[in-house]
């Protein structure tokens, strides 16, 4: 799932802080554990000194064969058994008057008395306090890592926010960005170089994007004129041609063809400039529509036109379908259905259309398969081999469609019916 780059630059430094905030945090608690044994540890060696000391002012401490009040015993070992380095461990030691396992420190040690015999010690000292002590420090610790952690995560959050205010709003601005509008991004006033420069470029691109449409709309606009204008006078001369009585009649009907492909042109022309018109959106004022109410008004200019081709129009409006959409695009997308579906009919020859508060449909026999959806709506796609077809009406349909974001068109094949269905 995407993440907008704040969450993400968020997430990303959380997920180092926990484990460097984690990693310091076992280091240090090493560190205290480390430091509060080695003081007990000197304690010991300290009193080992004593002991012995002690020993050999008063020898009848080399009969402290057990621990008793002053925690140390001393025991006669063979020269074999001697070790006088000084080994300390952690053991869990009974206590009878607590009736309970206590930690103890224990140094393991040797040395010779006055004789040169040797001999073993054993000190232990209990490390209760020590343990308490190092267990009120591990919850301190623990206490702090989370504060720290959450005034971290806290200054991250709302300082990266703060810190890419200025890059949402060029975000912002871009998304209402309209190719052609000519209209200049909002200065965002911002510290951070780089979001500077990247509002510098989006402009100087937003600048070239509206000079190439502008140009290119220009072009079409005098090339699709210029066209029309030497298509129309050699149509005239053609219709002054076929005027002249002189001319037979294979002369006549090669005018008449020629006459034919030079309206093709015308438009082709048409249909080209109304689709570049629809792409660069220069149909922009949406209002309320009755789609229903237009389609009565459009049929009434075809009623000549499917009386002589023998249709047999079918409808059922039971409810008004109605959008917000151009006015002039509603009439265009409406009037290229219905000629889609008189070109295309079969022998059967019977259009069907309805309309209920949510979808508008047109239906038409014609061929008894489903055509390729991915195809259909292809600029110069063509259906049948009708001369008169340019492959463009159902391209200029779907072209209004992916302007619109309220309005979507399906394709449905339903024996005998091509569907052709607007939905909301």
């Amino acid at each position: 799932m995407k993440v907008s780059l704040k969450n993400y630059t968020f997430r990303y430094l959380t997920f180092w802080l926990l484990i460097v905030i984690a990693i310091w945090a076992v280091i240090f608690h090493s560190l205290i554990l480390d430091e509060v044994y080695d003081n007990v540890d000197d304690g010991l060696k300290n009193q080992k000194i004593e002991i012995i000391r002690e020993v050999y002012q008063d020898p009848n401490l080399l009969s402290t064969t057990e621990f008793g009040l002053s925690q140390f015993k001393i025991i006669k070992v063979n020269p074999s058994q001697y070790n006088e380095t000084n080994r300390f461990s952690n053991e869990m030691i009974y206590m009878e008057y607590d009736e309970d396992m206590e930690p103890y420190r224990v140094l393991r040690t040797g040395f010779y008395d006055k004789e040169n015999i040797p001999y073993s010690l054993e000190i232990r000292t209990s490390t209760v306090e020590e343990d308490d002590l190092i267990y009120d420090l591990s919850i301190s610790l623990i206490v702090l890592y989370l504060f720290i952690l959450i005034s971290i995560l806290l200054i991250n959050h709302f300082g990266l926010k703060k810190a890419f205010k200025p890059f949402g709003q060029i975000i912002s601005q871009l998304r209402k960005y309209e190719v052609g509008n000519n209209e200049k991004l909002t200065i965002v006033e911002t510290n951070v170089k780089e979001f500077s420069f990247l509002q510098n470029e989006i402009q100087r691109m937003i600048n070239r994007n509206d000079e190439v449409f502008n140009s290119q709309k220009l072009f079409i606009e005098n090339a699709s004129h210029e066209l029309q204008t030497p298509l129309t006078i050699a149509i005239n001369k053609l219709d002054l041609l076929i005027e002249n009585s002189d001319l037979k009649e294979k002369e006549l009907l090669s005018l008449v063809e020629s006459k034919q492909t030079l309206w093709r042109m015308v438009n082709l022309n048409k249909s080209l400039l109304m689709l570049s018109r629809i792409e660069n959106n220069q149909y922009k004022n949406n209002i309320e529509v009755n789609f229903t109410a237009l389609t009565k008004k459009l049929l009434e200019d075809y009623e000549s036109i499917l009386e002589m081709e023998g249709i047999n129009l079918q409808t059922n409006f039971k409810e008004d379908f109605i959008i917000d959409f151009n006015s002039d695009l509603a009439r265009i997308l409406i009037s290229n259905l219905i000629r889609n579906a008189i070109k295309h009919n079969n022998d059967e020859k019977i259009i069907k259309i309805e309309s209920n508060s949510n979808q508008f449909i047109i239906s038409n026999t014609g061929k008894n398969v489903t055509l390729d959806s991915n195809l259909i709506f292809s600029r110069f796609y063509k259906q049948g081999t009708s001369e008169g077809n340019n492959g463009l009406g159902l391209s200029i349909v779907d072209t209004i469609i992916k302007n619109q974001q309220n309005l979507r068109l399906d394709y449905n094949y339903e024996f005998p019916f091509h569907q052709f269905i607007l939905k909301k």
